[in-house]
Order: structure tokens, then sequence, then C-alpha cells
């Protein structure tokens, strides 16, 4: 049976990451998955440590797991590192005697504990003793409930963790009662800007993007551009010299550096480090998650049956928060580059098959089985490729962005 596992990332008040939970499905036949919850977390559990490795999955950070009352009296978490795993337990895990026992166990192991979607209840409190970190439901509380929660909270030396924030908005409210911790997708939101408020360094590299997908590209002209831009020719000059390339002899010029690589790889690459370096005042995070994009849809091109377009669906990944990164419309930013019609449409909402596997993507990224079933049988990709291909990607695009 094929294991999927996806991760949601959780955020500090700085906007960078602090853990990513886990989220597990087995085969692709229901949603979340498994009927027996406590077969689902063991699984996370085991998949850790027998199928990849946790910090090849959140980038040697933390790594948020669900804990069921079998799972905690069965003491399965203990097989995980202390200083990476984070004991979440579930909203239904009943403070018994021997559930308390258990979570006093793992504290003196030195696991973190957390409270998953907490509600306040006088019978809980044996378990707030012990939690490090509460998780509120801000699509399931009322802002009086959230304030409240926080200011009980708090004072006792526990993070408040705002889950499911969606937007930059809530996010910011959040931080306001006090909340230290963030879970959602409000990063992937873009907060439009007016043009003259973009920094100048965006519009350089808005530049060089619009040179290296013009329709006849001009090497030397492209090297000069690229060369005034410090950051982008260390960039691209340490990558080409890196173990991705396995290159003989080392590339010193950025002339050098375009004429070894074909258009298509060239397109792809500069690309990738432009909105690399455009994002230097963005989360970390969005940039890691336009790599896994970029790669994920390149290596769906196979099984999609469309691999003359391996590049397109890079770039259609790659471009796909291109939107957040600027504060601007897509649409608006797409018009000032030369990409393929359908690559435009795929950015821009219009139903197509590029669109189809970044649908797909997004939907593998967020845990989103139910759409992640639909698309699969859209574009016809075996659902047994995915697993292999989404851990590829994320160990990619933490390896690129490490450069």
């Amino acid at each position: 049976m094929e294991h999927f596992i996806a991760r949601q990332p959780i955020f500090d008040t700085r906007g960078q990451v602090f853990a990513y939970e886990l989220l597990f499905r087995s085969g692709m036949h229901n949603y979340f998955d498994s009927d027996n919850v406590d077969q689902a977390s063991a699984s996370v559990i085991a998949n850790s440590n027998l199928l990849f490795s946790l910090g090849e999955m959140t980038g040697n950070t933390r790594a948020f797991l669900n804990c069921t009352e079998n799972v905690l009296l069965q003491d399965l978490i203990t097989t995980l590192p202390r200083q990476q795993a984070v004991v979440e337990i579930l909203e239904n895990v009943e403070p018994t005697p021997e559930i308390i026992d258990a979570c006093k166990r793992l504290k003196e192991l030195g696991y973190t504990l957390a409270l998953d979607d907490f509600v306040y209840h006088r019978n809980f409190e044996p378990l707030l003793d012990l939690a490090d970190i509460v998780k509120v439901d801000f699509l399931l509380s009322d802002v009086q409930q959230q304030q409240e929660l926080a200011r009980q909270l708090i004072p006792r030396g526990i993070k408040m963790l705002a889950e499911k924030v969606e937007t930059h908005e809530v996010f910011e409210h959040a931080k306001t009662m006090g909340y230290q911790l963030f879970q959602g997708y409000f990063f992937a939101k873009p907060v439009i800007i007016s043009r003259k408020d973009i920094p100048t360094n965006k519009i350089q590299f808005l530049r060089i993007l619009k040179d290296v997908h013009a329709e006849n590209v001009d090497f030397k002209k492209l090297a000069t551009t690229i060369q005034s831009e410090v950051s982008l020719t260390y960039k691209l000059l340490k990558l080409i010299n890196s173990a991705a390339f396995a290159l003989r002899n080392r590339v010193t010029s950025v002339l050098q550096a375009l004429s070894l690589l074909g258009l298509r790889e060239i397109r792809s690459w500069v690309s990738l480090l432009s909105i690399s370096s455009m994002a230097n005042d963005k989360p970390a995070e969005l940039v890691v998650s336009s790599l896994i994009r970029a790669r994920l849809c390149e290596q769906l091109a196979l099984p999609s049956r469309m691999g003359d377009r391996k590049s397109d669906l890079f770039l259609t990944g790659l471009f796909s928060l291109l939107d957040v990164i600027m504060s601007r419309p897509l649409d608006e930013i797409l018009h000032e580059i030369t990409v393929e019609d359908d690559v435009f449409a795929a950015l821009t909402g219009t139903d197509n098959p590029l669109r189809s596997i970044l649908l797909l993507v997004i939907a593998m990224e967020q845990g989103d089985w139910e759409t992640v079933s639909q698309m699969t049988k859209k574009t016809q990709i075996d659902e047994k490729v995915l697993p292999k291909a989404y851990l590829e990607a994320v160990s990619w695009a933490q390896d690129i962005y490490s450069l």
C-alpha cells in the first residue's frame, strides 16, 4: 500500500518556519484516511522511521505528529527523536489517569506536548499543566474565545498556536492577541501593493525574468543584465558548480554558464534564482514552496504523458506564487514576461492540462486528499508515483534553497 505524507508549515511571529505538521494518508480511496485513527497516527510515526528521514521531511526543524489515546499509551512516539518530534494530542483524547501518566513520561523524556483544537474544560487542567503548546482552531472559534484562551494560558508559560489562519489580516490580529505560532496558508495569499512601492531590486529581477523569457534571447545581453545583480551572479555560479550539475571543469563566468545550459534550462534556472532573490523579504517557506511546486510539476510530466512540456510545467509551478512574492496581480506580472500561452492560461485560472497538474501539486502540498484523488483521475497519473515524487521534490527544494 502507498503511504502519502503531506506537511503543513507552522510559523513564528517573524514568518519563519517553526515546525511542520505531518498529515497522513494511506492509499487513495478516502480522504483522512484511515477509518482507524490509531492506525493512521501509528503509520505516520512508522513512516517517519522507515520510509523517509524526519529531518529530510522537515528541513531539520520540528514535526508535529497527531497522537491518539492508544499511540500515547503504547509510547510509540518515543521511537522518534525528542528534539524534533512534537506530540500533538488529538482533541478527542480524554485526560484519564493513564493518559496523564503517559504524558508525564514523555515530558520527562524531553518531548514537547501540544494540545490540538483546544476548547477549555476543567477536566483538562492536568493536561494543561503539562502542555507546552495549545492549538486553537480559528475557523471554529470566535474572537472572544481566542482572546480568553490567550489571556488564561499565556501567563502559564504556554505557547498559543493559531490554526487555520488563512489571511494576513487574521495573522496580524492573532499576533495582537498574543499568539506566537500560526498554521495555515496565509503566507501564500498575495497582499497587493501599488507599483510605486515595489522595491527597486524586485523591478530589476523582473527585468531579468523578462529578458530570459524573450522570444529571441541574447546571451551576451542577458549575461550583462545578470552580472548587474551581484547576488544573482553568485547564486548562478554556485549552482552550476554544485553537485546538481557535476561538471568536470569549474565555470567562472556568467556567459560561460549560460553557454553550457540549453535555452530551456537557462529559463528554468535563471527564473528559479531570480524568484529566490526577489523573495528575500518574504517567509523562506514561500521560496521553498515555489521550488517544491516547480520540481513536482516537472516530475509529473512523464506520468501525465506530457514529457515534452517538462520545462513549461517547471515554470508553471515556479511562477504560481509570483504574485505573493511581487505583491502584484499575477496576470499583470505575466504580461511583462513572455511565457507560453497555455502557461499563462494555467496560472491565471483557465482549465488546461498544465493547470490540472498544478492543482494536483497544490492539493498534495496542502494535504487536500479529495482533490488529489480527483486530479489523479483527471490527469491519468498513476497514484503510486506521487509519494516518491513528493518526497524527492521536498528534498531537492531544500537542497537548492540551501545553496
